[in-house]
């Protein structure tokens, strides 16, 4: 036996410290990787398995990946040692293949199965890192089935040792994109799903069930200045810190995709259910804690005003990020989550759907704080896990007046003080606007126009436009429900009031438009509005015309919440008369043979250049580019071509009283 194998192996026997034993790990590593006799190499492999002094009970992963970098080093350099041209004095005289083996013998009885999860993990990663060419089809094969089966044992066995099922999650999701389907396909996914959640939203190597969020408020103190400060010298940073350097939450875009690949092919439905479960408890959990800190009480807006340079340069950066990543990976696992649903005839079942859906719904609510904040909202995955879970608990209208009744605002008709409730209500109304069609008249007076009716007034706080633009969209699905007739004969000349009194501040131009052009929509014949009010829709407009007489000219500040390129800016007087340009497709054909050449006169009171053309573009393509329908086409037509709409409309020309005959046409008084 060579001697400082020898050495080392007594060493490892009589250490009885962890720490001690662990300061072996990089002559290892060297031994191990220049050794020429294969049974040396099987032995110190077998001892580095076995040595319960490496392995520290419970399990922790700063000592497994110190294993694990063992024989990842150890190959690496062994491929190193093989392609140089150089021969060196230790040089190992296996080859590859010969070493690899000799490796994997090592793995033997006298170790558990999950700490073989560690060697064949690293073998793997290894030899596929380095791109070596020399490793043959058949040995990674063999390493693959190898390493599944150490790892389907070690789950079936995890009640053995204390968190040894942190070993196998760290290996799987360093080597899952490794394996083959073939290989990929034998994992045992019922057993995995639940132990992949657990390590990562609960576990000591994961985010610990989020209840460090809200013991940052324990080291949140005032500061000169009227501010909040949150130290990096504080034991809270140094814990988010800590949490994330973590393995496991450092590999979290890896992690989620191999919990979304583990729930597409569990077997077992109930463990997907029970995944669901476990993460709505963590998002529960996240917005407590987040509820209890002082942060919260900050608006993202404000927080230069409130927190210092320290806070927001130094210590709430870091903090975001671990929110932010922790929100990607519970998007990503509810998106397959709700695919699978959608394909499975027994998910989809009315005794199992509508719960998923509100599980799903419920986890975006308590972790919305963190979605609006880094603007995930408006993501495709977010958005399908949204709407799909919205279209699926539909089907079930006692079920989703249940939820809405569980989401409703704490406190009807009021705007609460606290950033974190008013975001809440957003969530309700945005979810709430979905929901108008299928719910009660009684729910929807009750429950979603007295929850939106304090965001519609007109002398609410700029600052909170996002909120009165969900309101007024909540306001429209309650009006345009056609259970809601009697509703909305009653409240349609109170809110086309408030909008009135809601432009330009604190409701935007385009949402301005997009209700006026709703509510003359709602009132178009055949709809019970028009039966009990004929005349709204050419009231709404003389209002329009009228407010355009004292309409100032002056640019509206840009809307932050549309692109560049849909942000034309726009004066007062000139979203007046867009307005009314929006309507004209909705007019009967009496009121719009009235308004056509109206519109045209309304264009040329605008004395700025550039807004009276973005308006007379505007009207050229509502009349050519299909909005009209085929009853009111051919009239645009005519008044465009025969009547003086094109001079009328372009030029300010007023055409005469006399009838417009096309060229060559016989006079009345023609003999022929």
């Amino acid at each position: 036996m060579d001697r400082s194998l020898a050495t080392l192996l007594r060493s490892l026997q009589t250490s009885d410290i962890p720490e001690d034993a662990l300061r072996l790990l990089p002559t290892a590593t060297s031994l191990l990787s220049r050794l020429s006799n294969p049974l040396n190499v099987t032995l110190l492999t077998s001892r580095l398995l076995a040595s319960d002094v490496l392995y520290p009970q419970p399990t922790v992963l700063v000592y497994c990946r110190q294993i694990f970098s063992v024989f990842y080093t150890a190959v690496l350099r062994l491929i190193e040692d093989k392609s140089s041209a150089v021969q060196k004095r230790l040089q190992s005289n296996l080859s590859v293949s010969e070493w690899t083996r000799a490796v994997v013998r090592g793995a033997d009885e006298k170790s558990p199965r999950w700490r073989h999860t560690l060697l064949l993990g690293a073998l793997l990663l290894g030899l596929q890192s380095k791109d070596f060419e020399g490793m043959s089809t058949d040995i990674r094969k063999r390493l693959e089935a190898a390493l599944v089966f150490a790892s389907n044992i070690a789950l079936q066995q995890k009640d053995a040792d204390p968190n040894c099922e942190l070993a196998v999650v760290f290996v799987l999701n360093h080597t899952f994109p490794l394996l083959s389907d073939s290989h990929r396909a034998q994992v045992h996914y019922d057993l995995l799903l639940p132990v992949l959640i657990d390590a990562t939203f609960f576990s000591p190597e994961g985010l610990e069930h989020g209840y460090w969020l809200g013991v940052i408020d324990n080291d949140v103190r005032p500061s000169p200045g009227q501010r909040f400060n949150w130290p990096s010298t504080s034991n809270s940073f140094r814990k988010v810190t800590e949490i994330k350097a973590r393995t496991l939450v450092g590999g979290l875009g890896s992690l989620s995709r191999l919990i979304a690949h583990s729930i597409d092919n569990v077997g077992d439905r109930m463990m997907m259910i029970y995944s669901i479960n476990r993460i709505a408890e963590f998002a529960r959990t996240l917005a407590t804690s987040w509820r209890q800190n002082k942060l919260s009480e900050v608006d993202p807006r404000e927080e230069a005003q409130y927190l210092d340079q320290e806070t927001v340069q130094k210590t709430l950066p870091v903090l975001l990020q671990v929110l932010r990543d922790s929100m990607f990976s519970v998007i990503a696992i509810l998106r397959p989550v709700l695919g699978r649903l959608l394909c499975d005839g027994v998910l989809a079942a009315g005794t199992n759907a509508p719960g998923i859906a509100m599980q799903c719904l419920h986890i975006l609510r308590d972790t919305y704080f963190a979605a609006h904040r880094f603007g995930l909202t408006s993501s495709s995955p977010y958005v399908f896990v949204n709407f799909t879970a919205i279209d699926i608990l539909s089907q079930y209208p006692p079920q989703s007046e249940n939820f809405l009744e569980n989401i409703r605002p704490v406190d009807i008709g009021r705007i609460p003080p606290h950033p974190l409730d008013r975001l809440q209500d957003l969530f309700f109304l945005n979810t709430a606007e979905h929901f108008t069609l299928v719910l009660a008249p009684r729910t929807n007076q009750g429950l979603l126009f007295n929850a939106a009716a304090p965001y519609v007034d007109p002398h609410g706080d700029p600052q909170l436009g996002e909120i009165f633009e969900a309101a007024h969209s909540v306001m429209l699905a309650i009006l345009a429900a056609p259970q809601n007739a009697e509703l909305a004969n009653k409240n349609v000349p109170f809110y086309i009031e408030t909008l009135l009194q809601s432009f330009p501040r604190p409701l935007t131009a385009r949402q301005f438009r997009l209700a006026i052009k709703s509510v003359v929509r709602l009132a178009a014949p055949p709809s019970p509005i028009a039966v009990s009010m004929p005349l709204m829709q050419a009231i709404v407009l003389d209002l329009l015309r009228e407010r355009m007489d004292n309409a100032s000219e002056e640019l509206l500040p840009p809307n932050p919440d549309l692109p560049v390129e849909n942000n034309e800016p726009s004066s007062e007087k000139t979203v007046l008369l867009l307005s009314i340009i929006d309507c004209l497709s909705s007019l009967p054909i009496s009121l719009l043979e009235e308004w056509l050449p109206l519109t045209a006169e309304l264009l040329h009171k605008i004395g700025n250049a550039r807004q009276r053309q973005q308006c007379q573009h505007r009207l050229w393509d509502t009349l050519s580019n299909g909005e009209m329908d085929v009853e009111r086409a051919p009239l645009c037509l005519a008044w465009w071509t025969s009547r003086g709409g094109r001079e009328h409309g372009m030029l300010g020309e007023q055409p005469g009283d006399q009838d417009y005959t096309m060229s060559g046409a016989l006079h009345l008084d023609s003999k022929l």
